[in-house]
C-alpha cells in the first residue's frame, strides 16, 4: 500500500468539550486555520547509473591479454582486452582467398571455346546438411523451452533460405550452360547472352565475396575490446566453450543461419571461469561489463492510484536502505506508461529521477551510492504553503464523498467538502469550510447529524 506523509505541525487550536482530569473526552473539536499541507508519495526504488555495456567475445578463442582489472576507471576508446583467435583469422582469410577468386575475369571474350569450373555440389550439400543436423543437436540442449523453439525455428528458417539459394544457383547455371551450348552448336549470337550471364554471375559472386570479407574483418577488428565510453569496469565470466555460444558461431557457418539467431538468456555472473589472461572464451561470453557512473539515476515504481499525480520535475527525498540516517536529493525526470504487474495483483508504472547529493541528520555528507542499491522514494506530489486546513482524523469517508462534521450552534452538521493536497497529518479542503469552522477531529465516525457539540 502506497503511504503519504505531509507536514506533520498543524497551527491550530484545538477547543476541547466536556473534558475533567480523570476522563478524556469522547469527542474533540479543532478551529481550521490556515497551514502549509505536503501530500507526499512513497515509492520502492533501485539505484541506476546512466549507462551500462557488457562488451562479449565475438568469437571463440583466448584472452591474449587483460589490460584492467575489476574496478578500475577507463576512458572512452580505451583498450580493456584482447581475444586471440585462429578460427576467426582463419575464417577472414578464406573470405580473402574467394574474393580473390571471384575477381573480374579479363575483358574481351574471342574464342568461342568457354571452361567453367566444376562444382561438386552433392558435396557441399552433404556438408551443409551436416552443420544443419549438428546445430539442431546444440540447440535442442537449451534448457529454456522459449528459447530452444527460437533457436530450432531459426534453423529452419535458415535451412530453407539455403535451398532457395542452391536452386537459384542451379537455375542461373542452367541458363548458363544453355548459352554455352548454343555457342558450341554454332548459334553465333548466343554470344551477347552468355557473357551477360558470365557478368551477371560474376557482379553476384563478387558481392557475396566482399559482403563476406566485411564481416570477417569486422569480427576480427573486435577482437581487441575498447571502452565505448568512460565509466567503472566489472569483468565478466566466460563459459569455457560448448552451449549457446558454440551453437551461435555453429550457425555462423551455415548460410543465413547469423541473421536469424535469437538472443540466449546470459546464466548471469555465479557461473563460468572469471576472465583473466590465457582464459579460453566462446563467441557471446562476457568480457567486461562498463558502468558509466557519472549520474546516477532513479528507477520508482509508483502505484497505479498515485501515478497520475506524480510530475514531470517534482522534488522528492530518498532513503537508502545502505545509509541509515541519509537523506538523498532526486527529481523527477520522467513518467513511463508501461505497466507492471505487482506481487499483490495491482499494477505500478516506472518513474524515473535524477539522483543529488545526499547528507545525514547531522548535516554530515552521505557517501554515494552504487548502481543496484535499493531505496524509498518520497516523491512531493502536491504543496499547498498556505492551505485551509484541517487534520486528517476530521475527514470521514461516505461512499465518493468526503465529510466533516462542523459545530453549529452547539450541534453537529454534516458538511461535505472538497480536498486537496492530503498529508499524513494535515488535509487541505478546497470548499466546504470556511477559517474559524470549529469541526470534529477525534470521534469523527460516531457523530450523527444534530448531535450536541457542547
Amino acid at each position: 500500500m502506497t503511504l503519504r506523509r505531509g507536514i506533520p505541525p498543524l497551527l491550530v487550536l484545538l477547543a476541547l468539550s466536556g473534558c475533567t482530569s480523570d476522563e478524556p473526552p469522547a469527542v474533540q473539536l479543532a478551529a481550521v486555520a490556515r497551514a502549509p499541507v505536503t501530500e507526499v508519495v512513497e515509492a520502492p526504488a533501485t539505484i541506476g547509473a546512466r549507462a551500462t555495456a557488457t562488451l562479449r567475445s565475438p568469437a571463440q578463442g583466448t584472452v591474449a591479454k587483460l589490460y584492467v582489472r575489476e574496478g578500475d576507471r577507463v576512458g572512452k576508446g580505451d583498450i580493456l582486452a584482447r581475444i586471440r583467435s585462429p578460427q576467426a583469422e582463419a575464417q577472414l582469410k578464406q573470405a580473402r582467398q574467394a574474393a580473390r577468386l571471384a575477381a573480374p575475369a579479363a575483358p574481351g571474350l574471342r574464342a568461342p571455346t568457354v571452361r567453367l569450373a566444376t562444382f561438386d555440389a552433392k558435396a557441399f550439400d552433404r556438408k551443409v546438411s551436416r552443420h544443419f543436423a549438428k546445430a539442431r543437436k546444440e540447440a535442442r540442449k537449451i534448457d529454456d523451452a522459449g528459447t530452444r523453439k527460437q533457436l530450432l525455428n531459426a534453423i529452419d528458417l535458415a535451412e530453407t533460405q539455403h535451398e532457395s539459394q542452391t536452386r537459384a544457383l542451379a537455375a542461373i547455371t542452367g541458363q548458363l550452360n544453355r548459352s554455352i551450348n548454343g555457342v558450341l552448336s554454332g548459334v553465333t549470337s548466343g554470344f551477347g547472352g552468355l557473357s551477360a550471364s558470365m557478368a551477371s554471375l560474376q557482379a553476384a559472386s563478387r558481392s557475396q565475396a566482399g559482403a563476406a570479407v566485411k564481416a570477417a574483418e569486422s569480427t576480427v577488428q573486435s577482437l581487441t575490446i575498447k571502452a565505448p565510453f568512460g565509466g567503472v569496469v566489472t569483468l565478466g565470466r566466460a563459459s569455457g566453450g560448448g552451449g549457446a555460444a558454440d551453437l551461435s558461431g555453429l550457425l555462423g557457418q551455415i548460410p543465413g543461419g547469423g541473421q536469424q539467431l535469437p538472443s540466449v538468456p546470459s546464466t548471469g555472473s555465479s557461473g563460468g571461469t572469471p576472465v583473466a589472461t590465457g582464459v579460453p572464451v566462446s563467441a557471446g561470453d562476457s568480457i567486461v561489463t562498463v558502468t558509466d557512473v557519472s549520474e546516477l539515476t532513479l528507477a520508482a515504481d509508483v502505484d497505479e492510484t498515485d501515478v497520475l499525480l506524480v510530475k514531470k520535475g517534482a522534488r522528492a527525498e530518498v532513503e537508502l536502505d545502505a545509509v541509515p540516517g541519509a537523506t538523498y536529493r532526486a527529481r523527477v525526470t520522467g513518467i513511463g506508461v508501461t505497466p507492471m504487474e505487482g506481487t499483490t495483483g495491482g499494477v505500478s508504472y516506472p518513474v524515473r529521477l535524477s539522483l543529488g547529493a545526499g547528507a545525514f541528520d547531522d548535516g554530515g555528507k552521505a557517501p554515494t551510492p552504487k548502481p543496484g542499491m535499493s531505496a524509498v522514494a518520497r516523491l512531493t506530489v502536491r504543496e499547498s504553503p498556505d492551505a485551509l486546513a484541517v487534520p486528517a482524523s476530521a475527514i470521514v469517508t461516505s461512499g465518493r464523498e468526503s465529510v466533516v462534521w462542523v459545530a453549529v450552534n452547539g450541534t453537529a452538521e454534516r458538511r461535505a467538502v472538497k480536498l486537496g493536497a492530503q498529508g499524513d497529518a494535515a488535509v487541505e479542503v478546497l470548499s466546504g469550510l470556511s477559517a474559524g469552522d470549529r469541526v470534529v477531529v477525534k470521534g469523527a465516525d460516531s457523530v450523527q447529524q444534530g448531535q450536541p457539540l457542547t
